[in-house]
């Protein structure tokens, strides 16, 4: 499989040896072309999914989706970027200013934050600490200040009940969420993203040996623990439409709602992103014992293909999720933590302990 830092270390080697670049300039240099990366990746993936999303949940529904703008509705996502982009930015009287400005900054930080941990092929981690998923879930927690501020700061009811249902649900779900990322943890014996997915070069997490049956029940809690974390249906009380008209950003416009849209389907692609790197083995090929033949076909599919199409995979089943569940009641979502989840990760974590501690 092609290793990706390859052409990482011959850039590097070219600004400061062929160029003569010193080492403040060509770091200088690297970290923007990696930042204008992963912003151009962030807002390319955010077109696809909402356009995904908006088809999905078309054909759910016996509809074929918006067709108008574009062939078969291609630009439609497009034309509703411009748009926002040109809508008048106000600000609510009596709101909280400063913290009305900086809720949709601190989500969207999260987002970007959690995004360039998403290992995409061999080498070509933006952000790989030796204690990646500690970093993953400490930057992912920001977001759920953001969007209490949110609430908090727009001065509308409706927003500062959206605002304590999310910070009530999101914190919640983040236990069971923690828990399934150590009980991988455990069993890989490292916290680094690209160690997880190494750790799984023979077989995905879901099938390794005796692992596989914790390690099962930890991606079915994730998927669903990740799902509520992203606020999305049928976890999405604190956007109700039904309830409060649009939850903590009833009241922003222009791009400071524009922030909220991005990075709700965008931590719908790291949730999905980071379920597939821990469980589902990442870049790595489906590898089958015995079948050398077979195996060295998925070889020659490039890594970034096989994290994708994993990662889209996920994204379908969740919005399949969305498009197919009812909404939940605020005390039913939380009585599914923390009768049902919660106790459930907790076992499984003593349970994948217990099958490493004797090497089952």
């Amino acid at each position: 499989m092609f290793d990706f830092s390859i052409v990482t270390q011959w850039f590097d080697g070219l600004l400061r040896n062929t160029w003569a670049l010193g080492d403040l300039w060509a770091t200088l240099i690297e970290c923007v072309i990696v930042g204008a990366l992963i912003l151009i990746g962030y807002a390319l993936l955010a077109i696809v999914l909402i356009f995904m999303e908006r088809k999905v949940c078309a054909y759910f529904q016996c509809r074929i989706g918006p067709m108008r703008v574009g062939f078969w509705g291609t630009l439609q996502v497009l034309s509703d970027v411009i748009k926002m982009l040109i809508k008048e930015i106000f600000f609510v009287d009596k709101a909280d200013k400063l913290l009305y400005i900086i809720a949709p900054t601190l989500v969207i930080i999260a987002s970007v934050g959690t995004f360039s941990f998403l290992p995409w092929n061999k080498g070509a981690s933006v952000l790989d600490f030796n204690v990646g998923i500690f970093l993953v879930t400490a930057i992912s927690s920001i977001g759920v200040v953001g969007t209490f501020l949110a609430g908090w700061s727009s001065n509308n009811k409706y927003s500062v009940i959206s605002a304590m249902r999310a910070a009530v649900q999101m914190i919640s779900y983040e236990m069971s969420l923690c828990l399934c990322l150590i009980t991988a943890v455990i069993l890989t014996g490292t916290m680094k993203m690209s160690g997880i997915v190494e750790a799984q070069e023979s077989s995905w997490l879901i099938f390794k040996g005796g692992a596989a049956v914790p390690a099962i029940i930890a991606f079915l809690i994730f998927l669903v623990a990740g799902n509520a974390e992203a606020n999305r249906g049928p976890f999405d009380m604190a956007e109700a439409e039904s309830e409060l008209t649009a939850g903590h950003h009833t009241e922003y416009s222009g791009m400071g709602f524009g922030f909220f849209y991005l990075a709700e389907y965008l931590n719908l692609f790291v949730v999905s992103g980071i379920a597939s790197t821990v469980f589902l083995g990442g870049w790595m090929p489906l590898h089958i014992a015995g079948l050398d033949a077979f195996n060295g076909v998925m070889d020659m599919i490039p890594g970034i293909v096989w994290f994708l199409g994993k990662t889209f995979l996920v994204v379908w089943i969740l919005m399949w999720v969305r498009w197919t569940y009812p909404r939940l009641r605020i005390d039913q979502i939380l009585a599914l933590e923390w009768k049902y989840l919660m106790p459930l990760a907790l076992i499984n974590l003593v349970l994948m302990t217990v099958v490493v501690a004797l090497n089952i």
